[in-house]
């Protein structure tokens, strides 16, 4: 499994990152109605959450949790297949906690894993659906894990792309292998991105997303455009990360009785 690691924070935080932005990326398929967006701020228990509903089917709502922790949802968006999707269906995304448009932490505001699914059943009960369909990449791949095992009876179908492993000291990285270089070149970087250095930060950042493309134009294209607005929440970041070191959801797989797609590479 490759890393999925754009910056260098604390040694917990270097295990959690943001996605594989490479594989939503990919041509435009051929024009078609345009889909409504609408958003809205719900309450969650001790946070209040930024929701974003694209299109109005009647089919079951699709959620979509993004990679991080400590980003928005907005990286996401850079492809239209979401719009296929919400032809037919909601598709709803949502800033967790902390991060985008979400209000951000007070200092006695906690952020943990028990939040994050806390958050996401406040999405699911807003949608008013028994049951959703759900996909999670990267850190949010492991979010809807955490959810699946918590609120199996809401989950219709899953999919899980280029999550972390169940237990996250177990997941693989092969970026240092594959690309050695870029790899130098951002540990190059990390002291002065710890130190506060935005550029820095912003440099790692490009590094890392260079490493997760096939195509040199998609990549082009994606740092052109959407990366130099990416912003990273550090504290969101280090409390996440830090607070997943104590699980191991392996033996809660058990539960998950649905539908399961689970996408690397």
């Amino acid at each position: 499994m490759n890393r999925m690691v754009p910056v260098r924070l604390a040694p917990a935080t270097h295990l959690l990152t943001v996605f594989w932005a490479a594989l939503l990326c990919f041509p435009t398929p051929p024009a078609r109605a345009e889909v409504s967006v609408s958003s809205t701020l719900i309450k969650a228990p001790g946070a209040s959450l930024y929701v974003e509903t694209h299109g109005a089917g009647t089919g079951a709502p699709f959620v979509v949790v993004n990679g991080g922790p400590g980003f928005s949802h907005d990286f996401m968006l850079c492809t239209d297949a979401w719009d296929v999707l919400a032809q037919k269906r909601p598709v709803v995304f949502y800033d967790q906690r902390g991060t985008g448009r979400s209000p951000e932490l007070t200092a006695d505001q906690s952020c943990n894993l028990a939040d994050q699914i806390a958050d996401l059943e406040a999405v699911r009960a807003h949608l008013g659906a028994p049951k959703i369909d759900l996909l999670g990449s990267s850190w949010g791949g492991y979010l809807v894990m955490a959810y699946a095992a918590s609120h199996p009876e809401h989950i219709r179908h899953l999919v899980i792309l280029d999550s972390a492993a169940p237990k996250l000291s177990d997941t693989k990285y092969l970026f240092k292998d594959v690309f050695p270089d870029a790899v130098e070149r951002q540990d190059s970087l990390a002291f002065a991105d710890e130190m506060g250095d935005a550029r820095a930060g912003q440099a790692s950042l490009q590094e890392y997303l260079g490493m997760i493309f096939y195509s040199p134009e998609k990549r082009a294209a994606f740092l052109a455009k959407t990366a130099p607005g990416m912003v990273l929440n550090k504290k969101v970041n280090r409390a996440i990360s830090t607070d997943l070191e104590r699980f191991d959801l392996n033996p809660e797989l058990h539960k998950f009785n649905f539908p399961t797609l689970v996408i690397t590479g």
